[in-house]
């Protein structure tokens, strides 16, 4: 396996084997020599049984997101016109190592060397190259979303899991906030769509994000990335791999220092915000004390520092804050804000696994998987969106602090492939534990003397209305347990026909307490009362997968499937907390239907694979706007039965040789059932038939790569992606002033390799200048909004230098 720190540079040492005696060789021979010899990056996963790896990574597949022709690996031509085939993807979408094409599950992979060449380097970024993800970012990393085929949990409650499970190294991540930082050292990320909770367990409703980062090599490797972005945005990275006692132990250490100042201005103080400081180092050691064993031990810490953008106003629903808002104009394409404390959070995530691989008489392997991650989260925000000194509306100060820690536990066999049946069973546990404490300081009036303006209503006139001040203080801790214990085989009826047999078995305790403090007797906007509770819930769910799989051709499969799905039951605990939110929520159940194709032509150089699916949910768990203490709210709730239908296509190709496209699109038609309005709810249940939120009909997305020796010395890099999604609800209430209208993003590069080691590139994001929002909130008069990094264009440039 070449490992990412080396990429470069072995791939260029592939390119030109010829360096040192290259003015003897007429060009045209070095031109077909680099061409032969060039080969793209094969994505391997961590390997459960090497037998089993070996003999996946012996067949020439690919899929749509594979891995960019970045290394010096060996890849065959087709044997007729000299062109290298694609290469080979092994994935642990079944839990061992198999060949994509061989999978029946609908899966997309983004190697570690494509995150590298389109500049990304967070999960949210995979939206560009998965059409069936999208992400809804929040004022804080602890409330930001994942959704596949438009399924996922919108929530800021702890006591409610996420409907697309983050896996990274087999270690699940209980809260999506934990996997929205920079990712280090990533080999492949797998995006698995449609329940997978057979294999990847209770919290995977929607899709699994399997992310397996590199081993440690064994060649002592490294190198240093430096990023400069217009803007003010740095980014280094820089690491070092390989042997530490010689056929025993390996190991590899990376670190990240990142800073970006924002491209939204507070217009009260001139501040930036909406940018980061990131601080993050990854440690990985492999120690193999003999031919049966393998032990991985991981470990990570990242620091972030964000200053998010609060308080970005949209639109204006209520006329009255045309005027507060001045000197800050609402508007879709808005980077302004007006606060007197500019917001901001700070994460500290960390956490090690240790995974053991032991090789059992008959080919069988048992895996144990240990792992600690804690998540500390602070924030603070203010959200009176102008000044307080003005008082021209209440103002509201937050600051909250989270603490989350996890255990898990995973133990499972995983049978020889061959065999009439083989199979992968296991046993897991997972204990979490959430503790929040959340204050609002809230400045508010009861007798307005602006005329035209009833008692108790906004706007506020300093000096001449009756202003309050409250106070709100709230605790509240989430505990949750879960067990469960799963199996799921392949019976060969033939070479060519197989079925497949699966289920799980869970068994979760859920539990939370809340107490809030407040300084009023009644409710004012943004603080209810004081208010205490309680409670405690279990439930068993049964999950599951059967289908047949069919190989047309040595080169063509099909497979059908049906799986159901289970997610846990949840408590909505939040600040503003009140007696109706006492009642769990019920598990969410649903059952999925997939066909698809898996194929690729007879010299392997074109791969096209197709999903249909239809999932319905029972008891969806979804955010419901709503009005809470004079103040909109997202409120938890079991909202009734919602369904996702559609097609979906990966694509790639290689026509000739040094050009690659990578191909996909998702339609989606994601909607509302049977609603089931909450009681006492003050926002729109009159949604039946509609769109569920952040979930566009139709997305698609294109990149090409291309990679020729130039005449004298480098190779030549250009690469360029497009990504196109259509219209896009943000509220499952339907609000008119919530909808994204259509657009695309182009990005692209152009870059040098040189022999060296040295790469060096120019960087263009949104190339062509398209404003969007990342996600839109109604509150009371007013649409919030979400900047986006890409929201204009910038460039950069990228400096690399590699080491061996």
């Amino acid at each position: 396996m070449i490992h990412r720190h080396t990429r470069k540079r072995a791939g260029a040492r592939a390119r030109y084997p010829f360096v040192s005696r290259r003015r003897h060789t007429p060009w045209a021979a070095v031109a077909l020599g680099a061409a032969l010899t060039s080969a793209p990056f094969v994505v391997h996963a961590q390997t459960s049984n090497p037998a089993d790896a070996s003999a996946a990574t012996a067949t020439a597949t690919a899929t749509a997101q594979a891995a960019s022709p970045a290394s010096g690996a060996a890849v065959a031509s087709d044997g007729k016109t000299g062109v290298t085939a694609l290469p080979t993807v092994v994935v642990t979408a079944t839990r061992r190592s198999e060949s994509v094409q061989k999978v029946p599950v609908a899966v997309t992979v983004v190697s570690g060397a494509e995150m590298d060449r389109a500049y990304n380097n967070s999960i949210e970024s995979l939206v560009t190259e998965v059409p069936a993800l999208t992400f809804k970012p929040s004022l804080s990393s602890k409330d930001t979303t994942l959704t596949i085929r438009g399924v996922g949990t919108n929530s800021t409650s702890p006591g409610v899991e996420p409907s697309v499970s983050t896996v990274v190294d087999g270690v699940v991540y209980a809260r999506p906030g934990q996997a929205t930082l920079d990712l280090l050292d990533v080999d492949h990320v797998e995006v698995l769509r449609g329940p997978q909770g057979t294999l990847f367990g209770k919290n995977a409703s929607a899709g699994v994000i399997n992310v397996v980062t590199q081993d440690p090599s064994h060649e002592t490797t490294g190198y240093i990335d430096t990023q400069f972005f217009s803007g003010g945005e740095q980014r280094v990275r820089a690491g070092i791999s390989g042997t530490i006692v010689p056929g025993v132990l390996t190991g590899s250490l990376t670190a990240l220092v990142g800073h970006y100042g924002g491209n939204v201005t507070n217009a009260f103080n001139d501040d930036k915000v909406n940018g980061y400081d990131h601080t993050g180092v990854r440690a990985k050691f492999v120690l193999t004390p003999n031919a049966d064993l393998k032990a991985t031990f991981a470990f990570d810490y990242m620091h972030s520092r964000d200053t998010y953008a609060s308080g970005v106003i949209g639109k204006v629903t209520n006329p009255i804050y045309n005027t507060a808002l001045l000197p800050v104009t609402a508007s879709l394409s808005n980077q302004h804000i007006n606060v007197t404390d500019s917001p901001w959070v700070d994460d500290v995530n960390w956490g090690g696994s240790a995974q053991i691989d032991w090789s059992l008489a008959g080919g069988y392997t048992l895996t144990s998987i240990s792992a600690l991650r804690h998540w500390d989260n602070t924030q603070v925000t203010d959200e009176a969106w102008v000044p307080t000194i003005y008082e021209q509306i209440p103002s509201s100060k937050d600051h909250g602090d989270l603490g989350f820690t996890q255990v898990s536990q995973e133990l499972r066999i995983t049978s020889p492939k061959g065999q009439w049946f083989d199979y992968v069973a296991g046993l897991y546990f997972m204990h979490t534990q959430d503790r929040e404490n959340y204050q609002r300081d809230a400045v508010t009036c009861s007798a307005s003397t602006l005329p035209n303006v009833a008692a108790g209503l906004t706007p506020c006139e300093p000096g001449e209305s009756t202003l309050h001040a409250t106070h709100g203080d709230a605790v509240f801790n989430t505990l949750t347990d879960s067990y469960s214990a799963y199996g799921e085989g392949t019976i060969h009826f033939s070479p060519r026909l197989r079925a497949i047999l699966g289920a799980r078995v869970t068994h979760d305790v859920v539990g939370y307490d809340e107490t809030r403090v407040s300084s009023s007797p009644v409710a004012v906007p943004g603080i209810n009362p004081s208010f205490a509770a309680s409670g405690f819930t279990d439930a068993n769910g049964l999950s599951g997968r059967t289908g047949l799989e069919f190989d047309l051709t040595s080169t063509a499969m099909l497979y059908a499937t049906y799986s159901r799905g289970y997610k846990g039951p949840a408590f909505n605990t939040f600040f503003n907390m009140q007696a109706r939110d006492e009642l769990a929520l019920k598990p969410e159940k649903s059952n999925a239907f997939e066909i698809g194709a898996k194929t690729q032509s007879a010299d392997h150089r074109y791969v096209a694979n197709i999903a249909l699916f239809y999932t319905k949910y029972q008891n969806y768990q979804a955010n419901f706007y709503d009005t809470v203490a004079g103040q909109v709210v997202t409120r938890l709730i079991n909202a009734g039965s919602v369904s996702t239908r559609g097609i979906e296509l990966d694509t790639r190709a290689r026509p000739i040789d040094g050009l690659t496209f990578n191909g996909g699109l998702a339609l989606t038609d994601a909607h509302i059932d049977s609603f089931t309005c909450p009681v006492g709810a003050q926002g729109n249940c009159n949604v039946n038939g509609k769109t569920l939120p952040f979930s566009p009909t139709f997305k698609a997305n294109l990149s090409a790569d291309y990679r020729v020796p130039l005449p004298i010395g480098p190779e030549l890099e250009l690469y360029g992606n497009y990504a196109f999604q259509t219209r896009e609800q943000y509220d499952i209430g339907q609000s008119p002033y919530t909808i994204q209208g259509a657009y695309g993003i182009f990005n692209a590069s152009v870059g040098l390799n040189y022999a060296n080691g040295w790469h060096v590139a120019l960087i263009a994001k949104n190339l062509f200048d398209k404003s969007y929002v990342g996600a839109m909130a109604t509150g009371s008069g007013y649409v919030l909004i979400t900047v986006p990094r890409d929201a204009g264009r910038y460039v950069g440039i990228d400096l690399r230098k590699d080491f061996y």
